[in-house]
């Protein structure tokens, strides 16, 4: 299962409500993306989730 390597952000669960008000799972998946990083000076890829892309980008 693929998660945040910053934050730890991963795939929950929740239910899926019909019309009828059937209740069944479904997953909440995070808007997970590979981006290259400048980590100790040199490029790493590492996948993020989309809050973290935008934070590291201001903090740069």
């Amino acid at each position: 299962m693929a998660k945040c390597a910053h934050c730890g952000k991963k795939t929950t669960f929740g239910n899926a409500v019909s019309f009828s008000k059937r209740n069944t799972n479904r997953p909440y998946h995070p808007n997970l993306q590979k981006v290259s990083v400048i980590e100790d000076g040199r490029k790493v890829q590492k996948t993020l989730c989309a809050k973290c892309i935008r934070t590291l980008a201001k903090t740069d």
